[in-house]
């Protein structure tokens, strides 16, 4: 699954942003880069350590993001953002 993201930016604030950057579209693929990376390392260490904490989970972590990302998601104990968020509120 991949997503793809689409932004508007008024004339307004284009007119701002090209006062500061020197191309909106590079900018942003950088901040979304940077988010996912900041993202993929709080995932990972989040998950390393559970992963080692539970005595029920026998198999080696993966050393690949692909692989260690697919066996954290399909745990029943994963949540999403969301889902979390959701369960919060509940409580």
């Amino acid at each position: 699954m991949a997503i793809t993201v689409t932004i508007t930016i008024d004339d307004t604030d284009e007119k701002v942003l090209k006062n500061d950057l020197l191309d909106i579209n590079d900018w942003c693929q950088s901040a979304i880069n940077g988010k996912k990376n900041n993202c993929w390392k709080r995932m990972q260490s989040e998950w390393t350590t559970k992963l080692m904490e539970d005595e029920s989970f026998t198999d080696s972590i993966p050393s690949n993001k692909a692989d260690f990302v697919t066996l954290v998601t399909a745990r029943d104990d994963y949540k999403t953002r969301t889902e979390r968020d959701a369960a919060n509120a509940a409580d």
